[in-house]
């Protein structure tokens, strides 16, 4: 659990200065219930009866707006009547674009209690512009078929064309909460009764979506607060977005279901000013509780000046759970960050890694607090299912622990065949418990190639030890050449090694040779203008990956912001494979 906190030194936050705006607080009388509630909106009922809430702050952390849990219950009902005399029945969805703020979390809760199953869409990003967002919100309103698309203002065109497209209604939410509250009564939602679709990150051109019910949902926001041990102090910090099931399901819906006052700065907010995160985390009164993928990690890091000392601008010696998810969790990074951090007070052992996707709400496996970042070295053959092979030098990867299953999971590893495997053997990663979701919305097929007998095969591949699991990387993602399987992880992390490339400028995945073997090719951002150090850098990189890999890969060079991500930030390799093969991805032209 780390230190114990000290309060004596330590006041509320005041949002500007001149102490016109507090924040929710962060204990109150409302003893503490672990999510142990029939239906969502019923938690949001009960954290209504204390004081914390929702706090939202602007690119340098000052505080906006407070938002107690009451205020959110009492907005979220006029939204519910004002669903209701729009013609929102019990099962419709409602289409919501998920901006960090008071308005979307109002509508959200609105939908549940008015019987309906709220349906969020991701913002745009800076990939692809307009017409490409408008592309992905046509085909993600398709898939789950919404009576209404409610959206910001400031996005209204766009929108409002992808609305059109798909013969939906849209609104903006300014125009929609001018509607008159009509009285009326609203349904009663039973625990098996669909809460909300999730759409996974990578959902764009054939998405999914997830259906999740109250049960599963609360299940699992039971099992964060558990897992983590929140108690009196814990307070959140998040920047994470609400279109992701990090953000939506762990810093959004499980700190009302525990009841937890949570500080909030908009994504696209922290990718700006990426240590404001920090600064809010160190103006925290309470002990904090803050989730990030790796990359939020590294960025901060990166951002540090080696001249600068932390502990001149930060205070986290108070961060008790710095959480870690969503991607692949680089052990090297995190501890980037302690060396930048630590003379801020920063622990190491307040790394939290988790393992967890929408298909099963949201956690799979918590590491225990306090335990840290823990890795194995696991020789490459063994990762490529080749142990017999000694042809090459031994070379290792470090796999972190991902924690313990989560409260009610069980997982298993099993063979290609659903053959269980013993501990220490790499297999696929399969789950089982209340939170699994009960399928993709309209798409049998789909559910069940990846659900049999209440076990959901996650698509990842991983190993259990002594009661933790371990992931290696995605089925999916794998590289196989010549019989070999290689983890495009592998490749992309050559790279990164090489001076002026770092995590995110590299994409590697397969691709078909004219002599219709496959082989690997990687995508670089690079930066240089210059064709002669574009030829240098070309050669060093298919030199170094050949070094590492044994394997003669297609390489080749692409403007900065290129590569394509998910709606979470993280690298789209399948994304990235088909703009290439479309030859949308266009390289640089080098002599052979």
């Amino acid at each position: 659990m780390g230190d114990a906190m000290t309060m004596d030194k330590v006041t509320e936050v005041s949002g500007n200065g001149a102490g016109e705006l507090s924040p929710t607080p962060t204990d109150d009388s409302l003893p503490r219930r672990f999510a142990d509630f029939a239906t969502l909106g019923e938690a949001l009922d009960y954290a209504a009866r204390g004081e914390r809430g929702l706090n939202f702050h602007d690119p340098r952390g000052t505080l906006l707006r407070a938002y107690p849990f009451r205020e959110l219950r009492d907005d979220a009902l006029a939204m519910a009547k004002r669903l209701v005399a729009a013609g929102i029945r019990p099962e419709d969805r409602v289409a919501l674009i998920a901006e960090t703020g008071t308005e979307f979390a109002a509508l959200f809760f609105g939908v549940i209690y008015a019987g309906g199953w709220p349906v969020p869409l991701p913002l745009p990003t800076s990939f692809g512009g307009a017409q490409s967002y408008i592309d992905q919100l046509s085909v993600q309103l398709d898939s789950c078929d919404p009576k209404l698309l409610i959206y910001p203002p400031e996005i209204a065109a766009m929108c409002a064309e992808a609305a059109k497209l798909r013969g939906v209604e849209g609104i903006d939410w300014a125009a929609f909460a001018e509607r008159d509250a009509t009285e009326t009564a609203l349904p009663e939602a039973k625990p098996d009764d669909i809460a909300y679709l999730q759409y996974s990150s990578g959902s764009t051109r054939f998405p999914h979506g997830v259906a999740i019910t109250h049960a599963a949902l609360l299940s699992n926001l039971a099992a964060h607060s558990i897992g983590m041990k929140v108690g009196a102090g814990d307070r959140c910090v998040s920047w994470l977005p609400w279109y992701h099931d990090m953000g939506l399901v762990g810093c959004f819906l499980s700190v009302i279901a525990n009841q937890v006052s949570t500080d909030y700065l908009k994504t696209e907010d922290f990718a700006r000013r990426p240590l404001a995160w920090l600064d809010l985390i160190s103006r925290n009164p309470g002990t904090s509780l803050s989730y990030s993928p790796t990359f939020g990690y590294d960025i901060c890091a990166r951002r540090m000046s080696s001249q600068t000392k932390a502990s001149e601008r930060f205070d986290l010696s108070r961060w008790r759970v710095a959480g870690n998810g969503a991607d692949m969790i680089r052990p090297d990074v995190m501890q980037s960050f302690v060396d930048a951090f630590g003379d801020a007070g920063f622990k190491a052992s307040a790394f939290l890694p988790s393992y967890g996707l929408a298909e099963a709400t949201l956690a799979v496996s918590i590491m225990p607090p306090g335990e840290g970042i823990r890795v194995e070295l696991v020789e490459e053959t063994q990762l490529s299912g080749q142990e017999g092979r000694r042809d090459r030098p031994q070379r290792y990867r470090a796999i972190v622990n991902c924690g313990k299953p989560a409260l009610g999971m069980e997982i298993e590893i099993r063979e290609e065949d659903g053959t269980p495997l013993p501990d220490r053997a790499i297999g696929k990663v399969w789950c089982a418990g209340p939170s699994v979701m009960v399928g993709y919305f309209r798409d049998e097929a789909a559910t069940d190639a990846c659900l049999k007998d209440g076990w959901l095969d996650t698509g990842d591949m991983g190993y259990m030890s002594d009661g933790y699991i371990y992931i290696v990387g995605r089925a999916k993602d794998m590289i196989i050449v010549n019989g070999r399987n290689h983890w495009p992880q592998d490749i992309e992390w050559a790279v990164e090694q090489l001076p002026g490339f770092k995590a995110g400028d590299i994409a590697a995945f397969a691709i078909t040779a004219p002599g219709g073997e496959e082989t690997p090719a990687v995508l670089v951002q690079c930066r240089t203008t210059d064709e002669a150090e574009r030829l240098r850098l070309r050669d060093e990189i298919r030199e170094r990956v050949r070094s590492v890999t044994g394997m003669n890969c297609v390489i080749e060079l692409i403007p900065p912001r290129t590569l394509p991500r998910t709606s979470s930030g993280k690298l789209s390799r399948a994304k990235a494979r088909n703009l290439y093969l479309a030859g949308e991805i266009k390289p640089y032209d080098l002599a052979a």
